[in-house]
């Protein structure tokens, strides 16, 4: 397949190596542009581009930037992408450590529903509840005892398919996690968040997920700090 992914940090860096050793055409883009991912290009085998360059004759694309950052993406980032094009959510909402005050999650939508009204385009859920170092370093052949598996949420399940077709091919088992409306159960704070459990252990922590967000994971007046001082 030919991947875009948007967002160079930690986990955007580590699926475009994983993907690339897969097999798939990787293209790697940030807000400061190519000439600043010469060092991304060369770890991961990816070509850097720029983001709209990453969309552009796609399969599929994964937005991995903080939540905070979705609304300065470009307004025509997907204009005339098809609607078959498959795009993965990988962010999270850190309102005390990185984003501040989201009202829309604040007020109760799920984060990767969020991402959808801000981007235009309905999204996949994926690679959010793991640490890009396990990510990387963890994967095991399919039918290995205690694999670790990766939830999968998301509205159209013929795409969603092929996202859980990705998580096995690097190395995790693809656990249907349901609809975007039940992502949720894989934020941070729930049962499942980094927990790296195999596929019984994930269906289990999703069923066990509150929907209620705790109070730490609530933005404050002071809001943002940082991850070492959350505020």
């Amino acid at each position: 397949m030919k991947i875009g992914i948007v967002g160079a940090g930690n986990i955007g860096q580590v699926l475009a190596l994983r993907f690339g050793e897969r097999g798939h055409e990787v293209r790697i883009a940030n807000s400061r542009g190519p000439d600043t991912l010469g060092e991304v290009e060369r770890a991961t085998g990816a070509q850097a581009v720029e983001a709209r360059e990453a969309v552009q004759g796609a399969d599929l694309v994964v937005v991995t930037i903080p939540e905070s950052k979705v609304p300065l993406l470009p307004k025509d980032l997907f204009a005339g992408a098809p609607a078959s094009l498959i795009v993965i959510d990988t962010g999270n909402y850190y309102p005390r450590q990185r984003d501040g005050r989201i009202d829309g999650i604040e007020n109760g939508l799920p984060e990767s529903r969020w991402v959808e009204e801000k981007i235009g385009r309905p999204v996949i859920k994926a690679f959010n509840n793991i640490y890009a170092a396990h990510l990387r370093n963890h994967g095991k052949p399919a039918g290995t005892a205690g694999r670790i598996a990766l939830p999968v949420a998301g509205d159209d399940h013929k795409a969603k398919k092929v996202v859980m077709q990705l998580v096995d091919e690097i190395g995790f088992d693809p656990v249907d996690a349901g609809d975007i409306d039940d992502s949720w159960r894989q934020q941070p704070a729930t049962p499942v968040y980094t927990a790296d459990l195999d596929a019984a252990g994930v269906r289990h922590a999703l069923h066990e997920a509150s929907p209620l967000r705790k109070p730490e994971w609530r933005a404050t007046d002071e809001s943002p700090g940082d991850f070492d001082n959350p505020r």
